[in-house]
């Protein structure tokens, strides 16, 4: 007696496109909101920078002893004194801390806000490819779905 065995059936190409479309739409919109992630930490880490330098261009120069205004973050300052105008701590990275002079200080706060740009710029790039690839697909699944006689998709 042979044995028969049942077809399962099997999805059509276009069921299989469409699925294989809303999984790359949504490995992409998961790579989008990371990459949006990434910017805004990179924004952040600029605006921290930018504020070290105004504070040190406003603080340079000025005698031992002078009273300022100190920003700790979220439009909060503390009143202070500059007791070493010439020296100071800045970190280098891994937690290392190390001593210079305002100018060098200020020149080291300009480079690495620039890195701070030009890392966003890229950032910025990735994620205006991601989204229009995004974009490219919805246009393909919405011609897909059309095609077999269904509206128009909205992805959520």
């Amino acid at each position: 007696m042979a044995s028969t065995k049942t077809k399962q059936a099997r999805p059509s190409n276009s069921d299989e496109d469409v699925r294989e479309l809303l999984a790359e739409i949504r490995l992409l919109e998961g790579s989008a909101r990371i990459l949006q992630s990434r910017i805004d930490m990179l924004s952040a880490a600029l605006s921290e920078t930018l504020t070290a330098i105004q504070t040190l261009e406003g603080a340079k120069g000025n005698p031992e002893g002078t009273d300022l205004l100190l920003p700790i973050g979220s439009g909060s300052f503390i009143k202070s004194k500059i007791s070493n105008p010439d020296v100071i701590m800045i970190s280098v990275g891994a937690g290392v801390v190390v001593e210079k002079t305002v100018d060098d200080s200020i020149k080291d706060l300009r480079l690495r806000s620039s890195d701070l740009e030009r890392a966003r710029a890229s950032v910025t790039q990735q994620l205006g490819q991601i989204i229009g690839q995004a974009e490219d697909y919805r246009v393909h699944l919405n011609e897909l779905v059309q095609k077999r006689g269904g509206g128009a998709v909205e992805i959520v």
